[in-house]
């Protein structure tokens, strides 16, 4: 049992360190377990997608790595690598058309404007027309890669991404109760200065590896004057977290966890 939870765990590092080296300069055994880790995580579902951002490799680089992975059945066929505007991530366009089909049904996701002009962060509504024609795109995105067979090159978004907001893109993607918004044809700043935050972050261990690979599934925010408007995004997504969680067998002890810190500038 031991030998066949290091071979899975060798073949992972290697493809790693073989397919995303940079400048000669090849990812560690650690950062390699926890890549191995967040991929395995969508694989599963538990989380919908992962924003690479180990090193600078680029997003051929990425496909690379997952297809090395596909290759050696180690996670499914069904994955694939997205081009955000330069941004690489694995996704799982199951689980992520399925977020986004139940953000247009109106539940899901709070939307929270943090313009710099407010005092204060407000929700807004996600489905006012620049996000539910953003929504509709990468629906249309996810149908149409679902139509290839296996992907050997990354699927890049194009023009069309670079209207988009790409904080609130982001938060859809990787599966967040709540997303920023923010007017980003006036500013890029916001108003989330000092403003005390809840983090959320879920942990869970890898089972891999002989000796388990703890790693860091989830971390967003939430501005805490708004907990009560949010609280209830917040429990449904724990609640989903832990249904998804106890459907499989490769992570295990997933621990959720809180913290509020105040910051003199946030960058998104």
């Amino acid at each position: 049992v031991i030998y066949a939870a290091m071979s899975i765990q060798e073949l992972f590092v290697a493809a790693a360190r073989k397919c995303l080296c940079v400048s000669r300069k090849s990812l560690s055994v650690p950062q390699s377990l926890d890549l191995a880790a967040q991929v395995s995580a969508v694989d599963l579902g538990l989380k919908p997608t992962l924003l690479y951002d180990s090193n600078g490799a680029s997003s051929e680089q990425v496909q690379q790595y997952l297809s090395s992975l596909q290759f050696s059945q180690l996670v499914s066929k069904s994955l694939l690598t997205l081009d955000l505007n330069g941004n690489s991530l694995i996704v799982n366009p199951v689980t992520v058309r399925s977020n986004l089909e139940l953000v247009l049904r109106g539940s899901g996701v709070a939307a929270i404007d943090i313009c710099p002009s407010l005092e204060r962060p407000t929700i807004t509504d996600l489905l006012r027309g620049e996000m539910k024609s953003t929504i509709q795109d990468l629906l249309l995105l996810l149908r149409e890669s679902e139509q290839l067979k296996e992907a050997e090159k990354p699927l890049y978004v194009g023009e069309k991404c670079e209207e988009w907001n790409l904080c609130t893109v982001f938060g859809l993607l990787l599966g967040y109760p709540v997303t920023y918004w923010f007017d980003q044809t006036k500013s890029f700043e916001n108003c989330l200065s000092m403003a005390p935050l809840m983090v959320t972050t879920a942990a869970a261990t890898w089972q891999a590896e002989a000796t388990g690979h703890r790693c860091c599934l989830y971390s967003f925010s939430v501005p805490a004057v708004l907990l009560k408007e949010t609280q209830s995004n917040l429990e449904d997504w724990n609640l989903r977290l832990q249904e998804r969680f106890q459907q499989q067998n490769v992570l295990m002890d997933l621990i959720v966890c809180q913290t509020t810190v105040t910051l003199p500038s946030v960058c998104l």
